[in-house]
């Protein structure tokens, strides 16, 4: 073992110890569902803001995305981080913040699929919600573990080891696994905290490398300015405002950005902040983190074509494994004694981020599925044990498929984000959006929203295998947007869930007044609809609760 080694291991056996001690401090706290899941509804909005944005951004941003869409766009990939951060965050918290944060308290819904239960006073929409987010956070989960080890495997030379990334995974899933099944949302919070503030010092060092390596920002793109597109007559395309696929483009920022309005474990932070003042301070935060953040990933990814050809990616079926784009970058570009650094960077952010897909996927199933339903009289302390059940076996399905996509060399972290945000986003967004906003959302739009959402994305998936009844099949190519890119079908899945869903609530049986008007009771002036009465509230509602 030489120098370098004894420095990474010292670094991130520290790092571990901090966030197991975060997660035994932690503990404490989680007598109660409330507390173990939502932290008791008192976070103050530091930590609920870099908890959002440690949750949006891990691995699968740093290193799948960068790396992918630097290679697709070039510079032009930073307007995706743009989008993240201000239509992502900044729009999110303005829209949905304190009205979700209301809503929720007024419901008593701990989870989504508890909101749309009781929004929409139906058992059977809270059961389909729980069980879509419970299949389609698993391929986000085993995304983040790929982004993850590939850098470990790069940056650590894991690959001398014998299943040297097998064991990378093994041991990020014990670990995350651990401190927040210890310590639960409360503990994923504080050390989202810590964490964020590492993304940040680790993403400013890592563009700084990136550009210096090639002589400063200017050199580096007369650089990229010199590598021509194939099939494009323009040259520089990829040092251009808008880069060689527009529209393609479009849809990554749609899905990316948007997306995040839609997902559980997003939308669960509003329901934690403690109060309507946290939540102006949280939209300014969470905002300037994801600029830092996501812009400055896709920003050093854009770069990656003057690191890597196109022959260093080739696998053994021919085609390109873009995972690999900014693990090769950082090899050149990041000196060996600051590599501890960018891997406890890349840690942190999928650390955060795996941990809140694993709490919000278990105690959905525990809550929303087995409570009252399977198990009958199921007691606060009996809940929270089936939260931690259920935490370790979402972990152990994850860390099986990460597995699988990287010994099968075809779910590339892209692939499997996409596939997940396209289901849940393009199955939530509308009705929960609608449903914070206009009294008119139907249960029949709901089921409409949830079968389109999951049937465009199953079956975009299917056909983007090339099956189609048995017989072959290929999506049109030389058009202006790729549609065999499942990318462009999660957009597509959401903005169609926004058209359908008005539809629908127009021409199918209203929902009893009294349910309506329970929902938005709590509601003041500065936040109601404009077609709303003040309250949205009557004498025998109010009588009635």
């Amino acid at each position: 073992m030489d120098t370098l080694d004894l420095l990474y291991g010292v670094v991130i056996v520290v790092f571990f110890a901090m966030i197991i001690s975060v997660g035994l401090y932690s503990r404490k706290n989680t007598k109660d569902v409330s507390s173990f899941v939502l932290g008791g509804r008192q976070v103050g909005p530091w930590l609920t803001a870099f908890s959002f944005g440690a949750t949006y951004f891990s691995a699968v941003i740093f290193i799948g995305y960068a790396g992918k869409f630097g290679w697709d766009f070039g510079v032009s990939a930073l307007w995706i981080g743009l989008g993240n951060a201000f239509i992502g965050s900044l729009a999110a918290w303005v829209v949905l913040g304190k009205r979700c944060r209301i809503m929720t308290k007024t419901l008593n819904t701990n989870t989504m699929p508890d909101f749309f239960g009781k929004r929409y006073n139906s058992k059977a929409l809270r059961i389909a919600a729980a069980i879509i987010i419970f299949i389609f956070m698993i391929p986000y989960s085993a995304s983040v573990f790929n982004g993850l080890s590939y850098l470990f495997t790069s940056a650590l030379r894991l690959d001398r080891i014998s299943n040297g990334y097998e064991i990378c995974i093994i041991v990020m899933s014990l670990l995350a696994a651990t401190y927040v099944i210890l310590g639960g949302y409360m503990s994923t919070a504080i050390n989202d905290f810590i964490q964020g503030i590492i993304m940040i010092v680790g993403i400013t060092m890592t563009i700084l490398c990136v550009l210096n390596y090639n002589g400063g920002l200017m050199p580096s793109m007369e650089k990229l300015s010199q590598v021509q597109a194939s099939g494009s007559s323009f040259n520089g395309v990829f040092a251009s405002l808008f880069g060689p696929e527009p529209l393609n483009l479009l849809g990554v920022v749609i899905l990316t950005s948007l997306g995040t309005w839609g997902l559980p474990q997003m939308v669960q932070k509003f329901y934690s902040i403690k109060d309507d003042k946290s939540v102006h301070t949280a939209t300014i935060v969470s905002t300037v983190f994801a600029v830092i953040i996501a812009g400055g990933s896709y920003f050093m990814g854009g770069f990656g074509r003057i690191f890597v050809k196109a022959e260093d990616l080739a696998t053994a079926s021919g085609s390109l494994n873009l995972d690999k784009i900014v693990p090769y970058m950082l090899d050149q570009a990041v000196p060996k004694i600051l590599v501890a650094i960018l891997v406890v960077l890349v840690l942190s952010a999928s650390m955060s981020t795996l941990t809140s897909l694993v709490l919000t996927s278990s105690s959905t199933i525990t809550l929303d599925v087995l409570a009252d339903n399977v198990i009958k009289n199921m007691d606060e302390k009996k809940k929270v044990s089936f939260i931690r059940l259920l935490l370790a076996f979402f972990v152990l399905v994850s860390m099986l498929l990460a597995i699988y996509s990287y010994r099968s060399n075809d779910m590339y972290i892209t692939k499997l984000m996409s596939i997940s945000w396209g289901a849940m986003a393009g199955s939530f967004l509308a009705p929960f959006l609608y449903g914070l906003f206009w009294k008119g959302v139907t249960k029949a739009a709901v089921w409409v929203s949830f079968l389109s959402g999951v049937g465009i994305t199953v079956s975009h998936l299917i056909l983007s295998n090339g099956a189609l009844f048995g017989h072959s099949f290929k999506f049109p190519t030389g058009l202006p947007i790729n549609l065999a890119s499942p990318i462009n079908a999660g957009a597509f899945a959401m903005l169609f869930g926004i058209i359908i869903v008005p539809i629908v609530s127009w021409i199918s049986p209203k929902l009893d007044k009294k349910v309506v008007d329970r929902a938005f009771a709590d509601m003041p002036e500065d936040v109601i609809s404009p077609k709303l009465d003040k309250k949205g509230v009557d004498k025998s509602v109010t009588e009635d609760k």
